[in-house]
């Protein structure tokens, strides 16, 4: 069957993905931004802001923006880079990757115009592959230099993850690691927690993180698995009530139901060189019932095969 592709009123185009157990997603091809994952009981599982603008010329505040070929404002491009501001294309012919199911999977490309080379004078392609499953949303990002010398980039994806309440939510995985703290200009600190709980602004890269990642929300007796390769970094945003109230396309209360943990090769800019590509991967999957139902070993999520 074709690619379910709904045409809004405002012009913009949006894909729709189910898979056969009940879940969905939703993918724009502005930013080539996931903007809805639901499981089968149609519960939503990524935040989005009230306040969203879904349209150019600002980044979509939640779902699942991509962040090429910076990170934040680690350079000098704009805060995060310029991909998740461009309209993006289907892409057919997403070789060497299989062909996929189009119900449930939609390959995306973006490739380097004139204005973005008076910016960042590379040319490029980058892709990605946005596929759903029970339970689970998967996401192959590639990056080709299509240019005739070498050059270096940052590459992320952020992962607005939809929670009950956020001082009622812990990270582990991350414990005893190195972060770098955007609070304190980018000071580097070591992690002392056991897990990472939340009470205030928080806006951390940390290095060299493990390729499993748990996201756990007791309220809802739901973990969140973050399963990552190519992409060693991961970061931690919550803006807590001060810095919400001064973001225009955020509502004021939403950080209390919001945790981005992001997928990022940040610290370290991938290098390649002319034709050479890189790939990465990161599975979010839902495990129906938090640690302190006393239903699953914490261990067995992060170092098993749960």
């Amino acid at each position: 069957m074709p690619l379910n592709v709904v045409n809004d009123r405002d012009g913009s185009s949006r894909i729709l993905l189910t898979d056969p157990a009940g879940s969905t997603a939703e993918v724009l091809l502005y930013g080539g931004q996931v903007v809805s994952w639901k499981n089968e009981r149609r519960e939503k599982l990524l935040y989005m802001s009230t306040k969203a603008q879904l349209k150019p010329p600002k980044a979509i505040r939640g779902g699942l923006p991509i962040s090429f070929p910076q990170f934040g404002n680690f350079g000098a491009l704009e805060r995060h880079g310029f991909a998740r501001n461009r309209f993006w294309s289907l892409d057919n012919d997403p070789s060497p990757l299989p062909p996929a199911n189009q119900q449930s999977t939609v390959d995306l490309v973006l490739k380097s115009t004139e204005d973005d080379l008076k910016i960042w004078p590379h040319s490029f392609e980058l892709r990605v592959r946005i596929s759903i499953s029970p339970g689970k949303l998967t996401i192959i990002p590639r990056v080709r230099n299509t240019d005739t010398k070498a050059f270096s980039f940052m590459f992320s994806l952020r992962n607005y993850l939809y929670v009950s309440d956020i001082s009622e939510v812990r990270v582990e995985g991350l414990e005893t690691l190195d972060y770098l703290d955007n609070l304190v200009r980018r000071e580097r600190f070591t992690e002392q927690a056991d897990a990472i709980t939340f009470d205030g602004e928080v806006d951390k890269v940390y290095l060299n993180t493990p390729t499993k990642i748990a996201i756990i929300d007791h309220e809802r007796k739901r973990t969140i698995e973050l399963r990552k390769e190519g992409m060693p970094n991961a970061a931690v945003w919550n803006p807590w009530d001060k810095k919400a109230k001064s973001i225009a396309d955020m509502g004021d209360e939403d950080y209390t139901t919001m945790l981005c943990v992001d997928s990022g090769a940040i610290e370290s800019p991938i290098v390649l060189k002319p034709h050479e590509e890189w790939k990465g991967r990161q599975e979010l999957s839902i495990v129906s019932s938090s640690y302190c139902s006393g239903q699953l070993d914490p261990r067995k999520v992060l170092y098993g095969d749960y």
